[in-house]
């Protein structure tokens, strides 16, 4: 059987990290803040937040929820993010995805300041990318390389195969893969032979919400398998990957829970400390 990759420890690590830089903005009495904005209910979306916040709340980093109803106007969320970006207390801003369907999300992305887009969604941060410029970094592409990292894996060289093509994921991990000397290949809903492309890698990835979309006939032998999906089944949370058929076949799996999730959150607060550093560094 591979190694089973739970994140606790290197999440743990990050946390130390970013409360490092919390505790010298603290000496200048500076108490970063990050303003989370959700539109409507999702079950799923409040489960992120409530996490989110306890996180802020064990490194003192200001929480702000702003709760609107679904049926709130795209001209008040941008005005509220407009107002955002003016507030000096707050140093970072998340807007909670998904929006509703009537949103036009880039939109609303990117007028967010890239000085203040703690999840490195506007195509400013996107395009830093590019330049191999790794300042603000997705939170959850950027928890997926900290936890391959922290297995010693040589990513340089490795043929690395993505399941997503979002600017959540796949798009931004790509890169940050890219920027490591691997060969990505970026697969999605339109992929003809997924398996094809699976088989082939050292490294795969995959973040859809779809279970047991990967199995063990679609992963080379000692590949290490990152599951970032999310999903319910039968009333349990699961990933994209069938564990059982897969653990046996990968070097390296994580599990779903306990393995990308509490890297993104990490992640996040790490975001949210930079970005402070950022605003105070004069």
């Amino acid at each position: 059987m591979g190694t089973v990759l739970i994140s606790k420890k290197t999440a743990a690590n990050l946390f130390k990290e970013s409360n490092t830089l919390l505790e010298e903005l603290r000496s200048k009495g500076v108490k970063p803040g990050l303003a989370v904005i959700l539109v409507g209910n999702n079950p799923a979306s409040e489960l992120y937040i409530k996490k989110k916040k306890i996180a802020c709340d064990e490194l003192s980093i200001t929480f702000e929820l702003l709760r609107f109803d679904e049926k709130v106007s795209q001209e008040k969320i941008l005005q509220t993010i407009d107002k955002l970006n003016n507030k000096e207390t707050i140093n970072a801003i998340l807007v909670q995805l998904p929006l509703p369907k009537n949103f036009d999300t880039p939109k609303i992305l990117n007028t967010i300041s890239p000085l203040k887009d703690v999840d490195g969604f506007t195509a400013f941060n996107l395009g830093l990318l590019n330049y191999e410029k790794e300042e603000i970094v997705s939170c959850t592409a950027q928890g997926i390389v900290r936890l391959l990292e922290s297995t010693g894996t040589v990513i340089e060289g490795s043929n690395a195969c993505i399941v997503n093509h979002s600017i959540v994921v796949g798009r931004p991990l790509s890169q940050l893969l890219l920027n490591r000397g691997a060969t990505v290949t970026i697969c999605h809903s339109k992929t003809t032979d997924l398996a094809m492309h699976t088989k082939n890698a050292d490294i795969l990835i995959t973040a859809v919400g779809k279970p047991k979309l990967i199995n063990g006939t679609m992963v080379k032998s000692g590949a290490i398998v990152i599951d970032a999906g999310i999903a319910k089944e039968n009333g349990k949370t699961v990933g994209d990957v069938d564990f059982e058929s897969v653990k046996d076949i990968a070097s390296y799996i994580t599990p779903v829970p306990g393995g990308i999730g509490p890297m993104t959150i990490a992640c996040l607060v790490f975001n949210v400390a930079k970005l402070a550093m950022l605003h105070n560094s004069a």
